[in-house]
């Protein structure tokens, strides 16, 4: 038997804390249950069964589990648990096959834990942070219901879907960095390189320089001589940014500013409502209960304005109410969304219909995205095109002015 600190919420309402002993962390989960509580947080103490498998948590910022590789873990684990492998044996295979370090040593110790006597849920708590938010959850759903090999499979499916989501967005978005990169090498070189060229002329010629020549050599001077100096300023901004964004009310006003940004807040608002809808119906047709499920998709979003808008919708869920009308108060869900999430909880198949709002707004955000740098990319081009032209006609009225004065 293992000790398992937890965390529960009473029928009061009320939030009670303590510890329990059990078999492991599904056996304590279904006590506080018939004991009238709703779990929170059910964890192993020191010298539980996972810490008893030598299990310990690593956070090696050089073993940070790829997205990628995780998902065709999961994927593997789900087939070889189907072939009717043992899990320590499925473990095993997937320890031998596994290409990379990080994904190596995290298999090495889940079977190590599991051969010292440790579930899969108990071995990938402490790997939880290095982890999808969905994914310990909806493990402990399928040890649980026994049906572990189905869950992986669908576990696998959604980290499936998000990544393609992600690969898409990064994809669609590699070409206007690289423009825009581009763009300002070309101004650079502009201004330090070629304009500098010309002043011994302008300088021979006697002739006074228009204001915006005169402007465009100064910057150009000021670029080459104090480079050093400009790219520390903008290294500290970053570094200023950075720290901003990691305060609660920085983070706050960067994401709430990010909504606000016409085509770009379209993009994020259907990214974390697809994120949020994809999360929650897996792990409700998985049969993680649903307070528990909530607080899980809740975590896996990553806009904080999102996020603050849905806070409360536990405590509605709690006093009974249904999930859409709150949706629809808070501003956060489209219309569309909060429509189809009402014909869900009406019909009795929200977990199907939020995977089928997910599906949607995956669909949604890839187009949005391509509309985004359908505009972004001729707009830097049109936008460079200008500032060269102004350079080269400033450069020539100086130039022209020079050859008058001289004749």
């Amino acid at each position: 038997m293992a000790r398992y600190r937890f965390k529960a919420a009473t029928t009061a309402g009320e939030v009670v804390e303590g510890e329990l002993e059990g078999a492991d962390r599904g056996s304590v989960v279904e006590r506080l249950r018939r004991q009238g509580h709703l779990p929170i947080r059910v964890e192993p103490l020191a010298g539980g069964a996972a810490d008893r498998a030598g299990l310990r948590p690593v956070a090696r910022r050089s073993e940070r589990l790829p997205p990628r590789e995780v998902a065709l873990l999961t994927r593997e684990l789900a087939t070889l648990l189907k072939a009717g492998l043992p899990l320590d044996r499925a473990l095993a295979l997937l320890h031998e096959m596994a290409d990379g370090t990080a994904m190596r040593n995290f298999a090495e110790r889940l079977l190590q834990a599991v051969r010292g006597g440790a579930s899969l849920t108990q071995a990938l708590e402490l790997e939880r942070s290095r982890l999808p938010a969905i994914y310990v959850g909806m493990v402990n759903a399928g040890e649980t219901g026994g049906a572990l090999d189905t869950v992986l499979s669908r576990l696998a499916d959604a980290l499936e879907r998000a990544q393609a989501l992600k690969e898409a967005v990064r994809s669609a978005l590699t070409y206007p960095v690289l423009v825009l990169i581009v763009a300002v090498g070309s101004l650079l070189v502009l201004l330090t390189v070629v304009l500098p060229e010309f002043k011994p002329l302008f300088e021979s010629s006697g002739a006074p320089l228009p204001a915006s020549t005169a402007i465009l050599i100064a910057l150009g001077e000021a670029i080459g001589r104090y480079w050093w100096a400009i790219a520390a300023g903008t290294a500290l901004l970053g570094f200023a940014v950075v720290a901003h964004d990691r305060t609660p009310e920085g983070r706050m006003r960067r994401d709430r500013l990010l909504l606000r940004l016409p085509l770009v807040g379209n993009a994020v608002q259907q990214t974390e409502v697809s994120r949020f809808c994809r999360t929650l119906g897996t792990l409700i047709g998985n049969g993680v209960p649903i307070l528990d499920a909530l607080k899980i998709a809740s975590d896996a979003i990553s806009n904080h304005a999102v996020a603050h808008g849905l806070r409360p919708l536990g405590h509605q869920l709690r006093r009974g109410e249904r999930m859409a009308p709150h949706l629809a108060r808070s501003h956060v869900f489209p219309r569309l969304a909060v429509q189809l999430v009402q014909v869900g909880e009406e019909s009795g198949e929200l977990p199907s219909m939020l995977l089928r709002v997910s599906d949607l707004y995956d669909e949604e955000v890839k187009r949005t995205v391509q509309r985004l740098m359908t505009l972004l990319v001729p707009a830097i081009t049109i936008g460079l095109g200008l500032l060269v032209a102004g350079i080269v006609a400033s450069m020539l009225t100086a130039i022209l002015s020079a050859y008058d004065l001289a004749l």
